[in-house]
């Protein structure tokens, strides 16, 4: 660990200084300005003339978004070309409707494809998913083909057919759930029938596209009448952009993610210029709104009804960290989770019990698969383990998914074999490949700030922190109070790269590096005082003293069996 490492735990523009001085003079531009591979499909749309006539958007579903596309669109076409967006999910409204009496037309209301006749209609993938039973009739209007009106009473028939040809292209905008929908409700819609493209909720930190961003945020400012921003505060704002984004490389592009932030931080700014304490408060205003939860569920481990450590040294025992999801909560939050692992003679199973009780998913179980397989290659044994392990999450009592944990489980099973403490200042998380190598996992910040606010309340001794893949520090934006504690060297941050690094923070000792000058069938070949020398030595003890013949009569009798 380097002594900035706080640098690594937020973002950094100190090489973008050349944007941020262009900032003041750079001319409003619009969303679409944002979104060149969304432009450049709508503009091919609008050359098309042969069967491509319907476009697939994927975007969020929502009137907001299907507006931006229709003004790109119109801006596009001559202005006697209708575009037509609606949010109605009734077919009625789409198709013409009639009503007869007596077999004679007495009434007929045009529908959107009148309206859009010529032109081109937007519409929500839900319009297909409530009526899929229209769609071929919709499909056969995209074909050019003639199509019946709807007629009011079906009681009432007209006598003489009514049909109508449309001159219509269709564009289908929503989420890729929705979409995925309707595929399902025709293969043709992702055929040769369609095109494809997206919205882009995010953009790549780069000199040429942070310029594109300034000039969005300008015109978000002036179309929203919000006051203007000081560099500073757009630095702050991008730090909170980069959380969301859990990517340092990328900020995000949402309309509502930035105008409700902006909006919030205009009222703490009283409309005068916002700088980054008005942007503080307003996400401080927000945390506070939302953190009921993730207080209540820290207040239980402060009262001791939750078990979390976070002094002192135990065997097989550690602190993983947990990301958690509420259903009708509107974030995640980060708490820890203690990890523990017990050894006892036997045929080398490793117990995953929340697997066993029907309370781990199937990416919990993958990762302890491979951190079994692991161990198993590290010890490089010719036999299986004469020990059996149990690994679980204490007080854990819903449902444990992902591999995030595989690190801690690691690290708790090799204490428990080797009977040396791990530190339990120190939390851990990262998965772990079959070769060692520490892998990333999602929801970094939230996991660091948990584990953060149980040391703070439980005291910080200045020993304490994190253990994480390095591969995750591109994805950190750790909120100011903490990055502080990290300057001040309260807390820290430790990436490591394989198993072999991580061991040594945990435990004190080595994991296995080798003897150069090992002797084969009477050396370990593991370096003296590793953990896994340990382990090598507490096999051979067993192996050499309590064969299962001796156990077996011990335990007999002690029974009194006979």
């Amino acid at each position: 660990m380097t002594n900035d490492i706080w640098r690594f735990v937020t973002p950094q523009f100190d090489d973008y200084s050349t944007q941020f001085a262009q900032y003041p003079s750079i001319q409003p531009a619009d969303f679409m300005s944002t979104q060149p591979r969304l432009q450049s499909t709508l503009r091919r749309f609008t050359e098309l003339t042969g069967l491509s006539r319907l476009l697939i958007i994927h975007a969020p579903d929502n009137s907001v978004y299907r507006h931006i596309i229709q003004n790109s669109l119109s801006a596009l076409l001559p202005e006697n070309i209708p575009v037509i967006t609606s949010e109605s999910l009734e077919k009625s409204h789409l198709f013409t409707t009639i009503k007869a009496e007596n077999g004679h037309l007495v009434s007929e209301v045009s529908g959107l494809l009148d309206k859009a006749d010529g032109g081109y209609l937007i519409i929500s993938p839900n319009w297909l998913i409530k009526n899929a039973d229209s769609w071929p009739i919709l499909k056969s209007v995209l074909f050019g083909e003639e199509v019946s009106a709807l007629n009011c009473d079906n009681r009432s028939p007209l006598q003489y057919e009514w049909s109508k040809r449309y001159n219509i292209k269709l564009i289908i905008s929503g989420d890729r759930e929705q979409l995925a929908t309707v595929d399902y409700i025709d293969d043709d819609i992702r055929s040769g029938l369609s095109l494809y493209t997206e919205i882009e909720l995010e953009m790549k930190i780069e000199p040429d596209n942070l310029t594109h961003y300034f000039a969005y945020l300008k015109w978000l400012l002036h179309t929203y009448r919000y006051p203007a921003l000081s560099e500073d505060a757009v630095k702050l704002l991008l730090t909170a952009g980069v959380r969301q984004t859990e990517d340092q490389q990328y900020i995000p592009l949402c309309l509502f993610w930035h105008r409700t932030l902006l909006e919030e931080a205009t009222i703490e700014a009283g409309n005068s210029t916002i700088e980054p304490a008005h942007i503080q408060a307003a996400l401080d205003k927000r945390y506070y709104r939302e953190s009921y939860l993730p207080e209540r569920a820290l207040s239980d481990i402060l009262n001791g009804q939750v078990l979390i450590e976070t002094q002192g040294k135990q065997v097989g025992q550690v602190n993983g960290l947990t990301v958690i999801d509420i259903a009708g909560h509107p974030v995640s939050y980060g708490e820890p989770a203690r990890i523990s692992c017990v050894v006892h003679f036997g045929d080398g199973d490793i117990s995953d019990v929340e697997r066993k009780v029907e309370l781990g998913g199937n990416l919990h179980a993958k990762g302890m698969m491979i951190m079994q397989a692991f161990v198993s290659s590290a010890l490089e044994l010719n036999a299986p383990l004469p020990y059996s392990a149990s690994v679980v999450f204490e007080q854990s009592y819903s449902e444990v998914d992902g591999d995030s944990a595989s690190l801690a489980e690691v690290c708790s099973l090799v204490s428990a074999l080797s009977n040396i403490a791990i530190d339990q200042q120190i939390a851990v998380t990262g998965a772990v490949d079959q070769f060692g190598r520490v892998q990333a996992v999602g929801g970094l910040n939230e996991k660091i700030e948990g584990f953060y606010h149980v040391c703070c309340h439980q005291g910080l001794t200045g020993k304490q922190g994190v253990i994480l893949p390095k591969t995750n520090l591109s994805n950190l934006a750790l909120h100011h109070t903490l990055v502080s504690s990290i300057q001040a060297g309260e807390f820290h941050i430790w990436p490591v790269s394989t198993v072999d690094e991580a061991i040594p923070i945990l435990m004190g000792k080595p994991f296995r590096r080798k003897h150069t000058n090992a002797v084969p069938n009477k050396d370990s070949g593991f370096e003296k005082n590793s953990v896994l020398e340990k382990i090598a030595e507490r096999i051979e003890l067993f192996e050499r003293e309590e064969n299962p013949e001796t156990l077996w009569k011990k335990l007999k009798n002690r029974l009194n069996f006979y």
